[in-house]
């Protein structure tokens, strides 16, 4: 890879950075100026091959490789990113418009994945049982699944690709990595750490470009053993029937739509405070953003009119200006949806608080206002389908059975948020919410060391924490007699 003015990256394979053998390339685009900032190889299906291929080499050396070493390679990863943690930062709040602070967070956030799984794997722990007769013995032992492909979004860029990687490598697995395109510029200086970290050849690849040609080719290959995908829903579906005519384990991080139930003996401007803040983090393209906001009737109104005055305070701006509290959404077509969206929702006799439209005087950049809906139905467009942007849904509960009943009643199961002071209640709430994740009086929703995953479909499988190690180790039993 090379890099002047503009980024210029290559495919990374077999240990080399290398043109697409076509001669392909994309571009990279400033969401905010809507500028290009660089370019991109596009991995055609032979590229594709070559990265299989070269993985498969690379496994037969990795799996060898002890526990201990593959466990220093992963801190001298996170050792290089760490040192180069403000330059990464500024490339993926180029290219992703998130502000630099959200994107400081990330790479730190990188770094503490890749020194977690640094340590899990020296703790790839086999068992003993007890055999039936004399001088036998039954053994459990981990093995690396092999070689893995990984599908990963654009709106954690780099972090995304650590988690799915660092947990491979942790287990002895090789990988080929495909990158969303936007980012691209951001995960390929974390390849770079990996580079020169001396990671052996093949063990890790990186494939640019879009996902037809990449990802047909790897759910074909025998030679993959397991896919770990981060995106939609329908992507995911589609990759899990593919994966059947190769019986490839899966993993899925699919989408969410955070319910949050805020009961009425909070402290309503605290709560409002933490939740705007999160909710339009990233500009609210995060799949375990709060979105459906369900708060008890005392407090209701008093919650949604604070709620919406602090959110029609929020500076718009370039991610890289320090005043920046919203920066734009990714692409057109993420502006044309929730463009959309907002129309759909007001047509659905919802009451439009704030925001709702592209900023005045922003001709330049994906832009939209954050838009808050109060006096909203449960069957409204925003209410039913993940709206993956600046947008929040206000509505009014009774009791906590009601409150469970309507957050639970849609197909996604990743993050719910209960917000109050009194344990019974959270206790409730949280066995019952439906979800892979609960923040109970807090909105963090992902550490290195806990696991991360959802339910029905939100996907399954989890990354991060011990239980991040367990979709790339297969248990094999021994029946050990004595001679």
């Amino acid at each position: 890879m090379a890099q002047d003015e503009r980024l210029s990256v290559d495919l990374y394979i077999d240990g080399e950075w290398r043109p697409a053998r076509s001669g392909a390339r994309f571009d990279l685009i400033d969401p905010a100026r809507e500028e290009v900032v660089g370019t991109a190889a596009r991995a055609s299906a032979d590229d594709t091959r070559d990265a299989i291929a070269a993985a498969v080499r690379g496994f037969e050396v990795w799996r060898r490789t002890p526990a201990w070493e593959r466990s220093k390679m992963l801190r001298r990863i996170a050792g290089l990113l760490a040192e180069r943690a403000e330059k990464v930062a500024r490339q993926i709040a180029i290219e992703t418009g998130k502000t630099l602070a959200v994107c400081r967070g990330e790479v730190g956030s990188t770094v503490e994945c890749l020194e977690w799984f640094a340590d899990e794997a020296r703790r790839i722990y086999g068992q003993v049982i007890e055999g039936r007769v004399p001088g036998q013995q039954f053994l459990t032992r981990y093995e690396p699944v092999g070689v893995v492909g990984a599908f990963t979004a654009w709106n954690f860029p780099v972090s995304l690709v650590a988690r799915k990687f660092a947990p491979a490598l942790a287990a002895g697995c090789s990988i080929v990595v495909r990158p969303a395109e936007e980012g691209t510029g951001a995960v390929s200086m974390l390849i770079e750490c990996v580079e020169e970290a001396g990671l052996p050849k093949g063990v890790l690849n990186m494939l640019s470009g879009p996902p037809s040609e990449i990802s047909e080719t790897i759910m074909d290959a025998d030679e993959v053993r397991k896919v770990t995908f981060t995106g939609s829903i329908p992507v995911g579906q589609h990759l899990m029937r593919r994966a059947a005519d190769t019986v490839k384990r899966m993993s899925m991080e699919l989408g969410g739509h955070g319910p949050v139930i805020v009961f009425d003996d909070v402290d309503v401007e605290n709560v409002v405070k933490q939740a705007v803040t999160t909710k339009f983090r990233a500009t609210g393209q995060v799949c375990v953003s709060p979105t459906r906001f369900f708060v008890q009737e005392k407090v209701a109104g008093r919650f949604a009119d604070r709620f919406a005055e602090m959110a029609s305070g929020l500076k718009l701006g370039h991610p890289l200006d320090p005043d920046t509290d919203v920066g734009p959404l990714i692409s057109r077509k993420r502006l044309d949806a929730i463009e959309g969206m907002v129309a759909a929702t007001e047509a659905a006799g919802a009451r439009l608080m704030t925001g709702g439209r592209r900023p005045a005087g922003m001709n330049r950049g994906y832009f939209f206002e954050p838009t808050v809906f109060g006096d909203i139905a449960d069957d409204a467009p925003l209410m039913t389908d993940e709206p993956f942007g600046p947008i929040a849904a206000m509505t009014s509960f009774g009791d906590v059975d009601e409150a469970l009943e309507r957050a639970n009643s849609l197909r996604y199961g990743l993050a719910g948020y209960v917000f109050t002071r009194d344990m019974r209640r959270a206790q409730a709430a949280l066995e019952g919410l439906d979800t892979g994740i609960v923040a109970v009086n807090a909105f963090q929703a992902a550490t290195a060391e806990a696991p991360f995953g959802g339910v029905k479909h939100s996907g399954f499988g989890r990354e991060n924490g011990a239980q991040g190690m367990l979709d790339y180790l297969d248990v094999k039993f021994v029946n050990m007699m004595a001679g």
